[in-house]
């Protein structure tokens, strides 16, 4: 929608596809000419002309659903970033001359809120509802959510079959491991390892201590959060409720697994509220914590 006295951004876009469309028809000095005069007429703020030359109209690879001119591509991938409001052509042959094309260039318009100007027709609008439209439009919406579908399913299997063989199936490391880059094994934090151990020896002595509780003897302590953080509830909670994966285990969707990861926590005598790990290459028995 266009407001009185404010300035719209737009971005122009020109084209030829052949030296004798150049000759006989507008060139691409013509076409700027004319988008130029245009845009000071209707006082747009010209961002920037796009340009694709020597390049067909109707040229797409439709068994990938793309198009494929760089001009043009390059305009559609920089719409949000400017506040396009309209693209002005001299005609919207320059932007399609395929219903393929059409529609796959409306959709990048709409997600962005752009309408179209075209010089040869002034009350042109892609927003105006034509019936055969709505249709195929309806087509590529189904298209997109099946291909998102895909993509989800895709991850989930690839997830699934990692975590049946014991590896780490999504986001960063847990708190208590690391990960180096380019590696696929968790290694252990010492120092958030002995955090995690605190957590859990409170948690085991004093089954009744608030979370924010357990987060305030963390902090007195003098125990840390990632990158030197303060300890907190929501860092109490996250590493209580992985506990399996602290012991080694891993569990996802449903299935369980030993972990290809070292357990922090070993195995819990809770009467006596101590724990056992594995250190370095041997085992020990940390000593029963006092608390006075």
């Amino acid at each position: 929608m266009e407001v009185k006295g404010i300035s719209s951004n737009v971005y122009g876009y020109i084209r030829v596809s052949t030296e004798i469309q150049a000759k006989q028809g507008y060139s691409l000095a013509e076409q700027r000419e004319e988008i130029e005069s245009y845009c000071k007429t209707k006082n747009y703020n010209i961002i920037k002309i796009f340009c694709d030359e020597g390049i067909s109209g109707a040229k797409a690879n439709e068994d990938e659903m793309s198009i494929d001119r760089e001009g043009l591509l390059d305009m559609l991938s920089s719409l949000k970033e400017n506040s396009i409001q309209y693209v002005v052509v001299l005609s919207t042959s320059r932007l399609w001359r395929s219903d393929f094309v059409k529609i796959l260039i409306q959709r990048e318009l709409k997600k962005n809120h752009v309408d179209i100007k075209a010089i040869d027709r002034e009350s042109y609008s892609i927003y105006t509802q034509n019936p055969s439209e709505v249709l195929v439009n309806g087509m590529f919406e189904l298209l997109d959510v099946y291909e998102r579908l895909e993509i989800a399913l895709k991850l989930k299997r690839g997830r699934i079959q990692k975590a049946k063989e014991g590896g780490y199936a999504g986001g960063g490391a847990p708190f208590g491991y690391s990960c180096r880059r380019g590696a696929k094994q968790f290694i252990i934090n010492e120092e958030e390892a002995k955090a995690v151990q605190r957590v859990f020896n409170l948690r085991h002595s004093f089954p009744d201590m608030t979370l924010q509780k357990i987060s305030d003897y963390m902090n007195l302590e003098g125990y840390k959060g990632r990158n030197g953080a303060k300890f907190n509830v929501m860092l109490v909670k996250r590493i209580l409720d992985r506990e399996e994966f602290y012991k080694g285990k891993y569990q996802y969707s449903g299935i369980e697994s030993k972990g290809s990861h070292e357990a922090i926590i070993k195995e819990w005598d809770i009467s006596r509220s101590t724990f056992y790990r594995k250190v370095a290459d041997h085992e020990e028995e940390d000593k029963p914590i006092d608390f006075g």
